[in-house]
């Protein structure tokens, strides 16, 4: 976990720096920026495994800031806003976060927030490296990409794992709370719709008819199941 390189991003010094000496203290790797221009430029440059990021940024969004970063990286983003009000956390869900800490916030609330997410950077073990295909549905988690009519479909990181890890046990019903421990690898402390939200974004991508899903489907009162399309081409490397 030392070696992890953290890219924080906040136009308060206090907050910024704090954050900063914090997590180096930890053993982290780190880089700074007050803007989005400096943020994107340490991107580049840095290639961090996580960005702590300010959603009210002097000169970008910090939402969209995280869209582009997740675009172009399997990059882990843990949004720092003081907004609480909950659409604004659904829309940072949506942009591709993998986190949110509203401020005030404890350093050790962050230090637990960190490290979980940096827990996800596991070991891919061959089966996990396995192309998934149904039918026209392709999920590949070596080049992490999904095509559905061999065109590729726009997924955030988490939607892919949430995607992949429902495909990967095709029919079986899983908890809301199961899914954020196998997907999101440790126990979520903030509201289980987040599951709900994901859920819905990866509908709009890959069903034909949102109102009645066909492959991912709501099991009522207990959660989610993946289930298949009657003809399955293959299943292999």
């Amino acid at each position: 976990m030392a070696s992890a390189k953290i890219l924080v991003v906040d136009d308060d010094p206090a907050i910024r720096n704090l954050v900063y000496r914090f997590l180096l203290k930890q053993g982290y790797e780190m880089e700074s920026a007050e803007d989005g221009k400096g943020a994107r430029l340490a991107f580049e440059q840095f290639n961090p495994d996580l960005v702590v990021l300010d959603v009210n940024l002097p000169d970008a969004n910090g939402y969209d800031l995280c869209q582009e970063m997740q675009s172009r990286t399997g990059v882990f983003v843990l949004l720092l806003t003081s907004r609480s009000d909950e659409a604004d956390k659904i829309r940072g869900f949506n942009q591709g976060a993998d986190d949110y800490l509203t401020k005030p916030f404890s350093l050790g609330e962050l230090e637990v927030r960190v490290g979980a997410l940096l827990k996800r950077q596991r070991p891919v073990t061959v089966a996990e490296q396995q192309q998934l295909i149904f039918n026209t549905l392709a999920i590949d988690p070596v080049r992490r990409e999904v095509t559905l009519e061999s065109e590729v479909v726009s997924l955030t990181a988490l939607e892919f794992d949430l995607l992949h890890f429902l495909a990967s046990h095709p029919g079986r019903v899983w908890r809301r709370a199961e899914l954020i421990q196998k997907v999101w690898d440790y126990e979520y402390v903030g509201d289980q719709r987040v599951v709900d939200v994901h859920i819905g974004q990866i509908r709009k991508k890959i069903e034909l008819d949102i109102t009645q899903p066909a492959m991912i489907q709501t099991v009522r009162g207990v959660g989610y199941k993946f289930d298949p399309p009657a003809q399955v081409a293959s299943e292999g490397a």
